[in-house]
């Protein structure tokens, strides 16, 4: 049966029966490769559970590292359920919402983003905890879930890609724990066994990552190798920014916008907005995600922002997608002077016309690192750029995240604020 992506139930893999037909009292540890379908086979197990299994009161709780990822699993639950039980939903004031799917039986799901310690969750009892991207949250939001599920014995499924065994200072992460935990049923899959990923593809990722890499995202393989480009402490120490409650312009500051280009479907993307202030320091006005199915909505989205802020330059990625957009850019005056092609794979040419042996995204993040080690930029206060800013890796040289959309925006912007004639540039070896 050829695979549905609206109607993802109609298709679904042998392990993801076995894991929604799992006893609900049962805790699930699932260790995937990116894409393999995990968010689909949970949020229809949240459904099944809620319908068929579950009491009056009894509910579940979906967390993940964002608001947006937790929503995202809900709201693949709500299509489920309007499809297979639309009688069973409730209307009215207690009709769906992003944070609440609720059923007439009196069971339902409520969904809420992790936050940095989980402090905002507590209160809350739970027959079911599910959670997704579990092995990039902190110690102290298990602390602050795991009571939830006392009173009422309920049971926690927890599941994402590997991402180290160990913390910082040597402890072993939660997640790691629950692979070795006898009392989780585990399932363990890799991108090579989805039928739904192609093989030219994986390929093609084999060799744009190192080794280590695509053993983590792909083949769903614990490495401790891996090394962090921005930890914690430095992104806490960054992201401090609060947001402005309007588009706040200021005639003596210059703008830039960078910008990641989203594919077809769930893709997101990211329009990145920093301010070079006067003192020369950078700092982020705006984190804008949005779904973009045609290259056109894009250009328009930019072309709308730099309305506002009339950008000195603007930075995309002019490599598959994003040539259209980068295209119809330099095709509006308004942009066509501005538009800077900020290509990925490319390298940089000195004045001697000697080539940089680092690509461009390299350079791009190591400025990026710099800048915030020398407390040069300030960033949002924001848990999609903390999350996408986490998430980034280095190995072999090469750079990566799983989560890279606000991240990748974020360098190109702040890439074309570093680079004017009126900022010092920091230079570091690595």
């Amino acid at each position: 049966m050829n695979y549905d992506i609206n109607r993802p139930w109609l298709s679904l893999d042998n392990w993801q029966k076995d894991y929604i037909e799992t006893a609900p009292e049962q805790d699930c540890f699932l260790l995937c490769g990116r894409q393999v379908g995990k968010t689909t086979a949970m949020s229809i197990k949240a459904i099944e559970l809620c319908i068929n299994n579950f009491k009056k009161g009894e509910f579940i709780l979906i967390c993940s590292i964002t608001e947006k990822q937790a929503y995202h699993m809900l709201a693949k639950a709500l299509t489920y359920a309007s499809e297979k039980y639309p009688k069973e939903i409730c209307k009215g004031k207690d009709k769906p919402t992003m944070h609440k799917l609720l059923f007439k039986n009196g069971t339902g799901i409520f969904c809420y983003a992790a936050g940095e310690t989980g402090e905002g969750l507590r209160g809350y009892t739970i027959k079911k905890l599910m959670i997704d991207e579990g092995s990039r949250m902190s110690e102290e939001f298990f602390i602050a879930v795991s009571p939830m599920l006392s009173i009422v014995e309920g049971s926690m499924d927890i599941a994402s890609t590997p991402f180290g065994k160990k913390h910082k200072d040597g402890s072993e992460k939660f997640f790691y724990k629950c692979s070795q935990d006898n009392r989780f049923k585990k399932f363990y899959i890799s991108a090579e066994d989805c039928p739904r990923h192609k093989k030219e593809f994986l390929e093609e990722q084999k060799i744009k990552m190192s080794k280590l890499a695509y053993a983590q995202e792909f083949l769903a393989i614990f490495t401790d190798e891996l090394r962090r480009l921005f930890d914690d402490d430095l992104i806490n120490k960054i992201c401090i920014k609060k947001r402005d409650e309007r588009f706040i312009v200021n005639s003596n500051s210059k703008y830039y916008i960078g910008v990641d280009v989203a594919g077809l479907g769930d893709d997101e993307c990211a329009f990145e907005i920093v301010e070079k202030r006067s003192d020369k320091k950078i700092i982020q006005k705006e984190n804008i995600l949005e779904k973009r199915n045609y290259t056109t909505d894009t250009s328009k989205k930019i072309i709308e922002l730099n309305r506002i802020f009339r950008f000195s330059k603007i930075g995309v990625d002019d490599g598959g997608i994003g040539f259209g957009v980068y295209s119809e850019l330099m095709q509006n005056d308004a942009t066509k002077r501005k538009t800077e092609a900020l290509n990925n794979a490319s390298r940089i040419t000195d004045k001697d016309g000697e080539r940089s042996k680092k690509l461009l995204k390299e350079d791009m993040y190591y400025n990026l690192l710099v800048l915030m080690e020398n407390s040069k930029i300030e960033l949002l206060d924001d848990d999609e750029i903390k999350a996408s800013l986490s998430s980034v890796q280095e190995d072999e040289g090469k750079i990566y995240a799983s989560y890279n959309h606000p991240a990748e925006g974020i360098v190109r912007g702040v890439w074309l604020a570093s680079n004017s004639k009126d900022l010092n540039i920091f230079c570091r070896s690595f």
